[in-house]
């Protein structure tokens, strides 16, 4: 099951002899995650402390305080830290998943990703002691290759800079179930 990807942008990163068996891409344009249940009230108790502490820092102190500047000085920080994670973690998220591709071959699964540069990991499917599938309703879901944490609720740094997750996974990926089944007949080979 190939995607409409080139296959010239995963060819190069193929091993002599390696088959490619699957190639996609996670879903485009902005979603939430399950973080956001936490993330968005957090954001916005966040953003509407800031803006509260910026129009107090801009309005209400005395004009003769020499270092009266100083306060509206440092909020921008916050501000800018508020406008992150309201909106810019949504649209840095997007940016990130439309220049990922992943792919499955005989041996291993390979994740492509970069914003700024390019960036290959590989996964041996022979070697990886555990493969998790996480599928929703609609068919589409996530691939985790390695052990998951003992503990209930995984933090992980890509609830402020997604896509930069240390536990390699295919994410949101249309017909995950097609992948995972395509990973299993790989290992048991």
């Amino acid at each position: 099951m190939m995607s409409d990807i080139p296959v010239s942008s995963i060819e190069r990163e193929l091993g002599k002899g390696e088959r490619l068996l699957w190639q996609g891409r996670p879903r485009a344009g902005i979603r939430l995650r399950g973080s956001d249940v936490f993330l968005i009230p957090f954001s916005l108790l966040w953003a509407g402390f800031i803006v509260f502490w910026e129009t107090m820092a801009l309005f209400k102190v005395p004009k003769n305080n020499p270092v009266g500047w100083l306060f509206p000085l440092f909020g921008v920080p916050f501000v800018l830290a508020g406008f992150y994670i309201v909106f810019g973690r949504f649209l840095l998220d997007a940016r990130s998943r439309r220049n990922t591709e992943y792919a499955l071959t005989d041996r291993r699964a390979i994740i492509v990703t970069g914003l700024f540069s390019r960036k290959v990991r590989s996964i041996n499917l022979a070697a990886t002691s555990e493969i998790t599938l996480a599928e929703g309703a609609d068919g589409s879901g996530t691939i985790t290759f390695g052990p998951t944490p003992s503990f209930g609720w995984r933090m992980q740094s890509n609830l402020w800079f997604p896509g930069t997750s240390s536990q390699p996974a295919f994410e949101m990926i249309e017909d995950v179930r097609a992948a995972y089944d395509i990973i299993e007949k790989a290992r048991a080979r």
